[in-house]
């Protein structure tokens, strides 16, 4: 039998009730007000229609008489505590019928507008509303708004009517008066064009006030006076908050200086909504699944993914913008084969992207892609150059098969099927996910992807644990004679020199081993001034010297700098900085071969020891310590595989954003580490390293230990500028994103323990701390990315070895220290970086720090 879709309803029912929020203004004592509720049962009337029995009938007058009663006297303290009440009262006397949606209006609650209201609809006696609607009637305003020159000289009328969808359990009560005030101020300063910006900017206004990443606006701005024949002219659209935290789509078509790019939020406030404002958005969202096996896996799958975006891509002649825009990646995985397990190792990951292609003709492009990287046909589940498959698009259920063929798991070819029938059952697409859209409800399981993958995990299994991986580029780039004609339209994407591990912290993969390998940084300072060798290594053969001895002793990547950063530091113009740095990287690339591994042994046949040692220099890994952007670029161009940046792509003033210069400089560090896929460290800093040391305005998350703040800092201002960096077109890809907590950096001494005594804190997957007004706090933005952590040598170690002990029994009275008699207090600190889970620490003296990185490792690896 089918269910009924009998419904039974109270339409506007009035009613007096007081608020203890008052109405068009605050009312003190709280003062009766109109209120009119309508109901709407999903009730099967058939038996009461075939009997017409009044036992089997609503009893109108009985529902009426029971919300009349919940009223009494009470005072509301808001709309939705009476809403709430509204609903209690169903839950029991109604028990039997299987939703029940109530609708509540507030007509004389508005100065500008009609009414102010809330439905909400619960499904069951037992279960929660799973969402409220909250909504504002007919807004009026006057604005400039039209193309015409009559319609530039005076305002019009403009009505507004708005509902907000936020996600149960709500966070606060609605403050609508105060969004009122907003939304009326927005509509009266406007001077747009047309109808769509207004209703896009109106979104924007509510979304930023409402403070709830669940929320979703719908926004209907109407011109009663724009056609005489006619009640009004309307457009209707409909935003939720990431469509306001990502940049647009003009500025990622390759552009160099637009700013419009997205730029980071100040590092010590929220993002500032005006700031991500996007045009032009594509209609429609869907994650794409990444693997590859053979050859290059790392270039394959980028290359794919610059194809996604390529401009002019053949897709039924079209020759204009991009169809598809990608907004968001995951981390990078490598992974055991599935199903056929005699094959290479796979590397996993994937893409949120935007398009305004239909779900068939992108699988169709998706597929044009793999052959243009080079895809042959293979059998089932086995190796592949690169793979592209639909995970998702929009919370559609898509199934091109047969009907008679729709049981079966395996029998996909040709055809397409959302969501992916064994998508439960991968961890290597559902760890991909949960980066990018932890709380996506995956259409027929009703699960989120969080929640399904944390089941996977709980299962006994014993496959091989999944790891990260970041791939380095192979710089200077090989030379090309010639490109194939499909890759014309991208830049060259560089091949890979090797590439780095650690270990999946976020839902943990059950009783299994997670590799950990904690990697060394060796610091170069190629500068006359820096606070611990400067002027040790600035000439070419005092710098090879050093790379060569630290290359010997076990480092895995060196870290050239041009500018000192110590406090008081010099200015370092751009061209000092590049003649510094540029030539070192250059001198030792050119004493062997590029492509040598680090990590490999020697290659048989070398002539002599000093070859052998500068042919291993030669294939080095090499960082960049610069936040110009100029010199990344012509240092990557020369052979470095990095960039380290101190400012997190910001520049030096901070806060950051304070100009426009600053955003064109994020806009363009973003970009250019973008194009020459390189990975790039993202250090916490508050501009110069001895200023704005104050984290007051974190206090919250102290407790009463009076510690979190500095961490909570590092967690909220370094989260939202990497989110700015990662998210949005032309985003960096997640897999190339390192932390650095950024010690010594705009920290106290007692900050810089704080910090260092739990580093790990900061990149694991648990909240950040509710503020005051949060009912729910916010996810940590900086989960699962590697950390790279730098103590070596830095004053807060020297201030720890200058204070005595407190009560004078220790016999130690303290010592001043020179920046390089601290290498034993380096090695407590990088003991410690370790047992954190650093990914990478970055020293001075790599031959006694590998020492201690080695038996650190043996210990809490």
């Amino acid at each position: 039998m089918k269910s009924s879709s009998d419904f039974i309803r109270v339409n506007d029912l009035a009613l007096t009730v007081s608020f203890a929020d008052g109405s068009r203004w605050p009312a003190n004592p709280p003062h009766p007000q109109p209120v009119v509720v309508s109901f709407s049962f999903a009730h099967d009337v058939r038996t009461a229609a075939a009997t017409d029995d009044l036992a089997h009938s609503v009893n109108y007058s009985t529902l009426a008489k029971g919300m009349q009663a919940v009223v009494g006297t009470e005072v509301f303290p808001s709309l939705e505590r009476f809403a709430d009440r509204v609903c209690d009262v169903y839950a029991s006397q109604y028990a039997q019928v299987p939703s029940f949606t109530v609708r509540i209006r507030r007509p004389q609650a508005l100065l500008y507008g009609a009414a102010f209201g809330i439905e909400i609809t619960k499904p069951g006696s037992d279960a929660r509303p799973s969402e409220e609607k909250l909504f504002f009637e007919d807004v009026v305003g006057h604005s400039l708004i039209g193309i015409h020159p009559h319609e530039r000289q005076r305002k019009q009328r403009v009505r507004v009517n708005i509902s907000i969808t936020r996600r149960w359990p709500r966070q606060q009560p609605m403050d609508f008066r105060t969004l009122e005030q907003k939304i009326f101020d927005c509509v009266e300063e406007a001077t747009f064009l047309t109808v769509e910006a207004l209703a896009s900017e109106v979104a924007r206004v509510v979304l930023d006030a409402v403070n709830d990443e669940t929320a979703i606006t719908v926004v209907r701005v109407s011109k009663p006076s724009a056609i005489i024949n006619a009640a009004s002219a309307e457009v209707e659209v409909s935003r939720d908050s990431f469509d306001f935290k990502v940049a647009s789509r003009a500025a990622s078509a390759n552009s160099t200086d637009s700013p419009a790019t997205p730029a980071p939020p100040p590092a010590s406030a929220s993002p500032s909504p005006s700031l991500y404002t996007r045009v032009d958005v594509l209609p429609h969202r869907a994650a794409i699944a990444l693997g590859a096996n053979i050859g290059d896996r790392f270039a394959n799958i980028e290359t794919a993914l610059r194809l996604l975006e390529a401009p002019g891509a053949d897709l039924d002649g079209w020759t204009g913008p991009p169809r598809v825009i990608v907004i968001d990646t995951s981390f990078m995985y490598e992974t055991a084969p599935m199903y056929v397990e005699d094959q290479p190792k796979f590397i996993n990951c994937a893409c949120m992207v935007e398009t305004d292609l239909e779900p068939r003709a992108l699988l169709s492009f998706l597929k044009d892609i793999e052959n243009a990287v080079g895809r042959t046909v293979s059998y089932r589940n086995g190796p592949r150059v690169v793979d592209l498959d639909i995970v998702s698009y929009d919370s559609i259920v898509l199934d091109t098969r047969p009907e008679s063929a729709r049981s079966l798991l395996d029998n996909l070819a040709g055809e397409l099927v959302i969501p992916h029938p064994r998508v439960t059952e991968r961890e290597f697409v559902l760890r991909p996910l949960y980066d990018m859209i932890p709380e996506y409800i995956v259409p027929l399981t009703g699960r989120s992807i969080e929640e399904l993958l944390t089941t996977l995990m709980l299962q006994d299994t014993d496959e091989p644990a999944m790891y990260k991986v970041i791939p380095f580029p192979r710089y200077p780039l090989p030379s090309i004679s010639e490109r194939p004609a499909q890759l014309s339209k991208i830049n060259p994407v560089p091949p890979t020199a090797t590439f780095w591990t650690h270990p999946v912290t976020s839902i943990p993969s059950k009783g299994r081993p997670q590799p950990r390998r904690t990697y060394l940084m060796a610091t170069l300072n190629v500068t006359p001034d820096s606070f611990s060798d400067g002027s040790t290594h600035n000439t070419i053969p005092t710098a090879l010297n050093y790379a060569t001895a630290a290359v010997t002793h076990g480092a895995h990547i060196v870290d050239i700098g041009g500018y000192s950063t110590r406090p008081n530091a010099a200015y370092v113009a751009p061209e000092e900085e590049f003649t510094r740095v540029v030539p070192v990287i250059q001198a030792i690339r050119s004493e062997g071969a590029a492509n040598t591994d680090p990590l490999t042994p020697v290659p048989p046949g070398t002539s002599s020891p000093l070859a052998a040692l500068r042919t291993r220099r030669a294939g080095a890994l090499i960082s960049v310590d610069t936040f110009r952007w100029e010199v990344a670029e012509e240092a990557v161009h020369a052979g470095a595989n990095c960039i380290n940046d101190i400012s997190a792509l910001a520049g030096p003033t901070w806060p950051a954003l304070a100009s426009a210069d600053a955003r064109a400089h994020f806009s363009k560090m973003r970009q250019v580490a973008r194009d020459l896929a390189v990975p790039v460290v993202m250090m916490h800093s508050r501009g110069p390293a001895g200023e704005n040391k104050d984290y007051g305005a974190y206090a919250y998350a102290a407790g009463g230990r009076g510690r979190g703040a500095v961490l909570e800092a590092v967690r909220v201002e370094l989260g939202e500028r990497i989110d700015a960096a990662v998210r949005g077109p032309g985003g960096l890809r997640r897999w190339l994103v390192i932390v650095d907590p950024g010690l010594g950096f705009s920290k106290t001494l007692e900050g810089n323990l704080e910090v260092l005594r739990d580093a790990a804190s900061i990149v694991a997957d648990r909240p950040l701390v509710a503020r005051e007004g949060e009912s729910e706090p916010r996810r940590n933005l900086l989960v699962g990315y590697p950390q790279l952590i730098g103590p070596s040598r830095k004053s807060f170690l020297g201030a720890v070895l200058q204070r005595a002990d407190a009560d004078g029994t220790g016999g130690y009275e303290g010592r001043e220290t020179r920046a390089d008699e601290r290498d034993w207090a380096t090695a407590a600190a990088v003991g410690c970086a370790v047992q954190q889970g650093a990914m990478v620490v970055r020293v001075h003296d790599v031959q006694r720090q590998a020492d201690v990185v080695r038996v650190s490792s043996a210990l809490w690896g």
